[in-house]
């Protein structure tokens, strides 16, 4: 690669080529994991019920169970609530 971080066209090309074949082999370059906070453990930290967690983070409180219970995995902008809650909960209840 140049100096100055840019990637000649021939570069590009040969790095793009290369990541295909990656792909089709199933191999990853880089995996990126994000830790999801415990929606059970914040809950209680919190002093809240199922419903009353449920409804502060404008979810059923089955979509809740399903976290808890570890069926399913809260996603974008729960999944940001949730960090939110667990870092600074006085900032979800004030909104409340």
């Amino acid at each position: 690669m140049q100096s100055d971080d840019f990637m000649t066209g021939e570069e590009l090309g040969n790095t793009l080529l290369a990541s295909i074949r990656q792909m089709k082999q199933g191999k990853a370059a880089r995996e990126t994991q994000v830790e999801v906070p415990k929606a059970a453990e914040i809950r209680h930290r919190m002093g809240l019920s199922q419903g009353e967690f449920a409804k502060l983070l404008d979810v059923s409180p089955g979509t809740l169970r399903g976290w808890e219970q570890g069926r399913r995995v809260p996603t974008g902008t729960a999944r940001t609530l949730l960090r939110v809650a667990e870092k600074h909960p006085e900032a979800l209840t004030d909104l409340s």
